[in-house]
């Protein structure tokens, strides 16, 4: 090899080096500044209530208040609402998974009569924010007698189109050469379905039911509205605006709170992590 061949080589490898310390202090900083939010968020559930707000803003308060993670289940049922939000969001993902994997495998999969145009009204409703639904969401409610119940709370958003829409498409990215491999084999379409094609969409499997589990775990606005008695069917979210009152807001317990309630949904993320990047990266990406 020449020395200018050699020189070249170099100068590129010295180069790439450069650019990979950059793109990680990007990240870094990037990251940096998504988690300062939080760090400050916890350190001030360990405030005392009124140094929430002081001035000059400290990231320390003059005392460490571990109680105020115990006194938030104290102050109010927020082990209720802890527990109903459980049963929600578990209840809703199962059912979600269960509609959206079936809807997605007949528009994906299946061919009948009708399919692309149906699955393009299916799609049309997207695009319909929910504050429009809420009112006739609740007449359906009332119809059914479901007002302040849990059914009200997880069956209004189980036959989501945007679930349907996301297996369709991983669907599609399957060889179609397994469905007749499986049908010489004498499968029909549902064991086909359900040992040959839902396993391999476990990724995008775990994606829908992150991303369901969190809506249904962070949902504030149906459940203010579907739910009367808050100390039976509140959910977190609802408990937390109870710490907001006529004489005032605890905010220290209002920051704790909020801790508390972030935990669940960080340790799906972080346990489902290898499936989550697997399933956003080829998810949607194929299809035919």
């Amino acid at each position: 090899m020449s020395t200018e061949a050699l020189d070249t080589r170099v100068a590129g490898q010295r180069s790439g080096c450069v650019r990979l310390v950059l793109a990680h202090v990007g990240v870094v900083l990037a990251a940096a500044i998504f988690i300062m939010p939080l760090v400050y968020a916890f350190f001030s559930a360990l405030k005392p209530n009124t140094e929430i707000f002081s001035m000059p803003p400290t990231l320390v308060g003059s005392e460490v208040r571990w109680s105020n993670f115990v006194d938030v289940f104290t102050y109010g049922p927020f082990a209720t609402y802890i527990a109903n939000s459980f049963f929600v969001a578990l209840s809703g993902t199962f059912v979600v998974l269960v509609v959206s994997t079936t809807a997605g495998y007949a528009f994906g999969r299946l061919r009948w009569r009708g399919r692309d145009a149906i699955f393009l009204v299916f799609l049309v409703t997207l695009m319909v924010p929910q504050e429009v639904l809420v009112v006739p969401m609740f007449i359906v409610m009332q119809w059914f007698g479901w007002v302040d119940t849990y059914q009200s709370l997880i069956f209004p958003f189980a036959f989501t189109a945007f679930g349907t829409f996301l297996m369709r498409q991983f669907f599609r990215g399957i060889p179609f050469e397994l469905d007749e491999a499986a049908r010489v084999d004498g499968a029909g379409p549902l064991r086909t379905f359900l040992q040959i094609i839902l396993p391999l969409a476990r990724s995008a499997v775990a994606v829908l039911a992150v991303f369901t589990f969190m809506a249904f775990w962070n949902s504030y606005l149906w459940p203010l509205i579907t739910v009367v008695d808050y100390q039976s069917h509140g959910t977190l979210p609802i408990g937390l605006a109870t710490f907001s009152g006529q004489n005032g807001t605890r905010w220290d317990l209002q920051m704790a709170a909020a801790i508390i309630s972030m935990v669940p949904t960080t340790i799906i993320v972080i346990a489902l992590q290898k499936h989550l990047v697997k399933g956003i990266a080829t998810a949607g990406l194929g299809g035919r």
